[in-house]
């Protein structure tokens, strides 16, 4: 069965960074487009990153410039790198995949940005 396993939240300072790292399994992960989304308290969920299987990327205006998202296909994995992390990012954040008109999401990492 598909599994997405989100790792490497924790507390940042302002202007601090960040590795978010998904560990998947259970499908051919090379060929699918992975996604980051984060959900901050009291707001809908929101895209953040997306890297396709041949590695295009894009972003969410509001981290442009700062996150960078890849992906090792050797290791079923996806990454968010994050930089000069704000206040306003914090959140949990979830990586996701829809296969075969199935939604998969992780069970989420804490990210919290506080001095």
């Amino acid at each position: 069965q598909v599994q997405l396993v989100e790792s490497g939240g924790g507390l940042a300072q302002p202007g601090g960074s960040l590795r978010l790292s998904c560990a998947t399994s259970g499908f051919t992960f090379s060929v699918y487009d992975m996604k980051w989304y984060r959900q901050a308290p009291g707001k809908e969920r929101e895209l953040v990153a997306t890297i396709t299987g041949t590695g295009s990327t894009g972003y969410a205006d509001f981290v442009k410039g700062r996150f960078s998202i890849s992906r090792d296909n050797a290791e079923n994995t996806v990454y968010l790198q994050m930089n000069s992390l704000k206040a306003e990012d914090t959140g949990v954040y979830y990586c996701y995949v829809r296969r075969i008109s199935v939604d998969y999401w992780g069970q989420g990492t804490q990210v919290t940005v506080s001095s």
